[in-house]
């Protein structure tokens, strides 16, 4: 970054490190140890979708590919839902216990989009968790933040500001937390949630 960029306030965006999501397996086994929440098997990853073939053809690809390898090993195949700002979301389902497996699917929809020039559509990642209480939990990644924040919806759009800052001090530095907290988006109805 350059004196003049410093001197307008323009920052470099954070480069996004796919990667990090294969934290999350070991992220979530802390959470279950110190608060009780499981894994649901349910991820998905949110874009802003572009108009064109080439697009349309690399998320029918993904979705094929996915759907190949659920289907293999006996699972549910990928879905696409649209949610109320028009984001798409590719939602996998995994069983509970396939969380390592859930996480590869995810890391393939973004390494996908971003392997073939789409990257700048990617939102955020999530993956859903819930505890005994029935009480839904997700860990989002932010594509680019490139970090982690939890989000604890309740009902009628209200969400557990402590219980998200009480997971993130459970998780620890298991995850690469968002430090801002006024990026920690809520994310209404998101599908697989």
């Amino acid at each position: 970054m350059g004196f003049l960029d410093t001197l307008l306030g323009r920052t470099k965006p954070v480069q996004p490190k796919l990667d990090d999501l294969f934290a999350l397996p070991s992220a979530a086994v802390t959470l279950d140890a110190g608060a009780g929440f499981k894994p649901t098997g349910s991820g998905s990853v949110c874009f802003r979708p572009v108009e064109g073939r080439s697009f349309s053809d690399v998320q029918k690809d993904v979705q094929d590919l996915l759907n190949s390898s659920a289907h293999a090993e006996g699972g549910l195949p990928v879905e696409a839902a649209k949610d109320n700002y028009g984001f798409t979301w590719l939602v996998s389902s995994r069983m509970s216990n396939e969380l390592e497996a859930l996480v590869t699917d995810l890391h393939a929809v973004n390494s996908s989009l971003v392997d073939n020039g789409f990257g700048p559509q990617l939102l955020c990642t999530l993956v859903a968790f819930r505890d005994e209480q029935a009480r839904r939990l997700a860990l989002i990644y932010l594509y680019k933040r490139g970090s982690f924040y939890p989000f604890a919806p309740l009902a009628g759009e209200r969400r557990d500001n402590a219980l998200e800052l009480q997971m993130k001090s459970v998780i620890g530095s298991d995850l690469k937390w968002e430090p801002d907290l006024a990026r920690w988006f809520p994310v209404w109805g998101a599908p697989g949630l």
